[in-house]
């Protein structure tokens, strides 16, 4: 008997991660204004239509940029959070600049371990990556915990590394490589 085909890319028991459609616009920025207070001062997802179209549109068209919406099955598949790889060198390097958030509504449910976990399978899977880098500013010890629970390990601190909301922040690197997954 055949199996259904799935929506997602990969999928665990309680996420699935797709990629980015323009089509997700409302839902994806509604939850966006919903999760401000988790999120700032760490990260500035779009928050409007036309700003989701520019940033979905990078993430879509762009190939040195994946995107990544984590689905919560308990939801029905709703946005509960997006992990994007920037960067994407290939070539000798294969590797790519992981970011993401949970929205609010999803947050502490350990949705995002799981879907970092299969965004992580896959780079290293069918986007034949052989490196992820994720570079977090200190303070921010919620996503420090989920690097860190993924398996990424901790490699420096690059002062001044990212402008964001207004100034130049300081950040930790953690990484991993094919070779670290079991």
């Amino acid at each position: 008997m055949p199996h259904p085909v799935s929506r997602y890319l990969a999928e665990g028991p309680r996420v699935g991660i797709r990629h980015f459609s323009y089509k997700d616009a409302a839902e994806f920025t509604t939850r966006a204004r919903e999760s401000k207070g988790l999120h700032q001062p760490w990260l500035f997802p779009p928050d409007s239509a036309a700003a989701y179209a520019a940033y979905a549109g990078r993430l879509i068209e762009d190939p040195t940029k994946a995107g990544f919406l984590v689905c919560a099955k308990d939801d029905h598949g709703g946005i509960g959070g997006f992990i994007n790889i920037n960067n994407i060198v290939q070539g000798a390097f294969q590797s790519g600049a992981l970011g993401y958030g949970a929205f609010a509504h999803a947050a502490g449910r350990g949705l995002m371990r799981q879907a970092l976990d299969l965004v992580v399978g896959y780079a290293f899977g069918p986007m034949r990556l052989h490196r992820l880098e994720i570079n977090v500013q200190p303070a921010n010890t919620a996503s420090i915990a989920l690097a860190r629970a993924c398996g990424f390990r901790l490699e420096g601190f690059s002062p001044d590394l990212l402008f964001i909301d207004g100034a130049w922040r300081d950040h930790e690197r953690w990484a991993i490589t094919a070779e670290m997954r079991p």
